[in-house]
């Protein structure tokens, strides 16, 4: 893909003469729990191989991992910073912590995890969103779950939900081994690499063969300590023809020092099998959000993808889908909001293999007070894919003068027998849409915070209902935030 080079960053780095700038709140999302260094584990800023003998010993990994993050460290100082998304100047992993830890196991029960820890979920909602809609939870603070449970009648149905740490060293350790950094290798870039050398908690889900979950698994990713990088695993092998919707949330406080993700998605979908996989990332602008999702799907197999992205300083994130298998079929439905300050390069990937495979991106991205968006989509479809069909839709909304939106499509056809379209669209908020509606005795302010939500709702209305009202209300708070 194309080089782009946006605006100079804004400069998030420790002023040396004053010290660390004031912490800044933003609503719900930007509560800070002041960690006690006794509460703590931590090793030291930078990348270097005793701090990942460091974390391997810390995590009881079995040989081959050791083995895999050492070699993941060695690529990743081989391999130079992509150059296709905007810089990432303003990161030094000389000053990034990788790994850090509460000194508290994994809880099963809400009530044995630490008041601190408990809060911060409560004031997310995560208790009451687990009693009243979903199948099972996974809560991570920092670089490690914390509180893990799943619901009996699921666990009855043979469905396995647990955290990755104990899925590689307990009885599912030969699946791990088999599908782990498989679709996303660490020779893939820069920053696969470096999750390959420290990656940390995350998910593992197994769906055996023909098993539907009626209600949604759930992860949610909590980064409190400020300078930290995350990187947690989500690994989801979902058997033939099963059904699953798996749901990821992530915030983060927002300090004024450079925070990292650089997390790693493997989504593998059988044949005949189905796979619903939602995020909604609200990460602090003081972070860089490096993230990698990959999905590959068997014969007759389907990915579908709800995404929301409403924070981050820069991003680089770009879901793909490798439809392997004749007949499988992908969906990606997207958001993303560029305000003042960020610069998001975001998009989609859909790479057709087997025949009569069929794919559809969505996608709307959003920018103001100066944000920056960029949408890169590519589609490729290789000679083996006779009777292909792809669709691209992406549309930008651009609420002022001084913010940019670019569109960066790329289509690689090698058959003649396939069906391929894209469509692009970049405006602004109607001027006479405004006026019918202040016309009507809604404010000014109300009026474009509705046509903004309205723009979104072909994602809103893809996610359960709390995530869709979550997402109409970081809509609503970004739109109130200069």
């Amino acid at each position: 893909m194309a080089e782009m080079r946006g605006d100079t960053p804004i400069d998030i780095s420790e002023d040396r003469s004053k010290g660390l700038l004031n912490d800044v709140e933003r609503g719900l999302y930007d509560f800070i729990d002041e960690e006690r260094e006794e509460d703590f584990y931590k090793v030291d800023e930078g990348l270097t191989e005793e701090i990942v003998r460091q974390i391997s010993q810390e995590k009881h990994d079995p040989d081959w991992m050791l083995e895999f993050r050492l070699k993941s460290l060695r690529i990743y100082n081989e391999l130079k910073v992509p150059n296709w998304g905007p810089p990432i100047d303003g990161l030094d992993m000389a000053r990034i912590v990788t790994y850090v830890r509460s000194k508290t196991d994994m809880k099963a029960s809400w009530e044995e995890l630490p008041e601190d820890i408990k809060n911060a979920f409560e004031k997310l909602g995560i208790p009451q969103a687990e009693r009243e809609q979903l199948a099972g939870v996974g809560a991570q603070y920092d670089s490690e779950l914390v509180y893990h449970n799943v619901r009996k009648d699921v666990e009855e149905q043979g469905v396995v939900y647990t955290d990755m740490e104990s899925a590689l060293t307990g009885k599912y350790a030969d699946m791990v081994r088999e599908h782990f950094m498989k679709l996303v290798p660490p020779t893939d870039h820069k920053f696969a690499a470096l999750h390959g050398a420290v990656w940390s908690g995350g998910s593992f889900v197994y769906v055996p063969p023909g098993t539907k979950v009626d209600i949604p698994l759930q992860s949610y990713f909590r980064l409190n300590a400020p300078g930290a990088g995350q990187f947690e695993h989500t690994l989801i092998i979902v058997d033939e023809g099963s059904d699953v919707h798996f749901i990821e949330g992530c915030s983060a406080p927002k300090y004024n020092v450079a925070n990292l993700h650089a997390g790693c998605v493997e989504l593998f979908v059988g044949k005949n099998a189905h796979l619903r996989y939602s995020t909604i990332e609200n990460w602090s602008k003081n972070m860089y959000n490096l993230n990698t999702k990959r999905a590959i799907c068997e014969e007759g197999g389907t990915i579908e993808w709800i995404s929301g992205s409403f924070g981050s300083h820069e991003s680089y994130l770009y879901p793909t889908s490798v439809l392997k298998g004749d007949g499988s079929h992908a969906e990606f439905t997207g958001i993303t909001f560029a305000g003042k300050g960020q610069n998001l390069d975001t998009g989609a990937r859909m790479v057709h293999l087997g025949k009569n495979t069929s794919s559809f991106i969505d996608t709307k991205s959003i920018c103001k007070s100066g944000g920056i968006s960029t949408y890169r989509s590519s589609v490729e479809i290789r000679k083996t894919a006779e009777g292909a069909k792809a669709s691209v839709n992406c549309g930008s909304l651009m609420l002022d003068s001084i913010s940019r939106s670019d569109t960066v499509p790329a289509m690689d056809i090698r058959t003649d027998k396939a069906d391929v379209g894209h469509e692009a669209k970049i405006g602004r908020i109607s001027d006479d849409a405004v006026f019918y509606m202040m016309s009507r005795g809604i404010s000014e302010a109300e009026a474009r915070a509705m046509i903004v939500s309205g723009f979104a709702n072909p994602v809103s209305k893809e996610l359960p209902l709390e995530y869709a009202a979550e997402m109409n209300n970081l809509i609503k708070l970004e739109m109130e935030m200069g």
